[in-house]
């Protein structure tokens, strides 16, 4: 699997693009307003990278990057993103993004909404307790006592396995916290969370287990 599929060029998606193509792959990348607003980024990004819309994002990628947050009517290329395994770096922020009860209400997931709103897709919950600029700064290589880890969520071993091959090709070690009505264990305000990459593998799997759904902050409250 050689090219990404991104859409989302903000800071997510685009410190992801640069990940991925620092480490050898291709990306596609889209956003809202067009590919002709993408210019600076891909002169930038260089000959590994192409803007698109976010259908051709969608359709080039041998796996995708959702790197903008859920809407409840959804706006993601469903038939572009179908038997495609699918990464969404999104956080539910109710500051931001408005209430949505069935996630308040802890009967749904934010990621199992975008997995119902993408059937034919392989959601995974993933990069959504870092700080994108520290993509970077924060890669250890292979088996340093101090690599940091990041968790991943899916109802999908495969999306899981890729998601575990790109943490480390990125420098990061993997906790799995599937299924994907457990990810609200990394969710703002959760301990996995605030820790944001500051955590070893054994540290992230405590934070994850001590995550609590009365957490003040769980809706996303800026910090």
């Amino acid at each position: 699997m050689n090219t990404i599929g991104i859409i989302g060029a903000g800071e997510v998606g685009s410190q992801i693009a640069r990940k991925a193509i620092a480490k050898g792959y291709r990306v596609v990348i889209a956003n809202s307003r067009g590919p002709e607003t993408l210019g600076p980024l891909v002169d930038e990004l260089g000959p590994a990278a192409r803007a698109a819309t976010a259908a051709e994002a969608a359709k080039a990628g041998d796996f995708v990057v959702i790197a903008v947050r859920l809407r409840l009517v959804n706006d993601m290329p469903v038939e572009q993103l179908a038997g495609k395994i699918v990464i969404d770096t999104n956080n539910y922020m109710a500051w931001r993004d408005g209430r949505f009860p069935i996630v308040d209400s802890g009967r749904k997931t934010v990621h199992e909404l975008r997995q119902e709103q993408l059937p034919g897709a392989k959601v995974a919950k993933a990069f959504t307790h870092i700080q994108a600029p520290r993509l970077f700064t924060s890669a250890r290589p292979s088996g340093a006592p101090d690599r940091h880890a990041l968790s991943v969520s899916s109802n999908f071993p495969e999306a899981v396995e890729l998601v575990t091959r790109l943490y480390d090709q990125f420098g990061y070690d993997t906790v799995d916290n599937s299924p994907l009505s457990e990810s609200w264990r990394s969710a703002p305000g959760q301990p996995a969370w605030l820790a944001h990459a500051h955590q070893t593998k054994s540290e992230l799997f405590t934070n994850l287990a001590n995550a609590a759904r009365d957490q003040p902050d769980a809706a996303g409250k800026p910090a």
